[in-house]
């Protein structure tokens, strides 16, 4: 998927930091197909990029995907540090649903057995988010918070660009 600079960095982009398993990866990829979105991947990855099951998740998407890698969140952040960027965890007090967001902002999710890097939420608290959900609850799958956080995201951009698929609602 080929485009200009510019047009790169006034799309939505989806950021995993050291994703596990394969299939919330492809299920993510396929979002980010649909959409436009950018993915960037955050090494280490807990997979190999040839995966079976990544791909299958991704199904024949893949030639759509605009999917970037990098060894550290920090080279991301550096990318791209003009872009808001929304940090989600659980350990946020802030709702998704409570941010204003750019049509080039940074959505930026962790790994699924342990989330963001401590580290980052302290260095990044006004930008921490989180989907609300009942106390008892540890958290959702990564591929459905994504996909929440990213078609509000979009909602509120107007889905730029998207269509209905098959055209005309009958």
């Amino acid at each position: 998927m080929q485009q200009s600079a510019e047009e790169a960095f006034s799309k939505m982009h989806i950021v995993l930091v050291e994703p596990e398993i394969p299939g919330n990866t492809g299920n993510i990829a396929r979002l980010c197909a649909a959409t436009g979105c950018h993915l960037h991947l955050v090494r280490p990855l807990g997979f190999s990029v040839e995966d079976k099951y990544l791909k299958r998740a991704g199904l024949d998407y893949w030639h759509l995907v605009d999917i970037h890698y990098y060894d550290s969140v920090y080279e991301v952040l550096e990318k791209y540090k003009d872009n808001p960027k929304y940090f989600l965890t659980t350990k946020a007090h802030s709702s998704y649903a409570d941010v204003q967001y750019a049509q080039d902002s940074l959505l930026i999710f962790g790994k699924e057995t342990a989330g963001l890097p401590e580290t980052l939420l302290h260095e990044y608290p006004e930008s921490c988010i989180r989907i609300p959900m009942i106390e008892d609850a540890r958290s959702l799958n990564l591929s459905n918070s994504v996909a929440i956080v990213a078609y509000e995201a979009l909602r509120q951009n107007g889905f730029a660009d998207l269509t209905l698929y098959g055209g005309e609602y009958k």
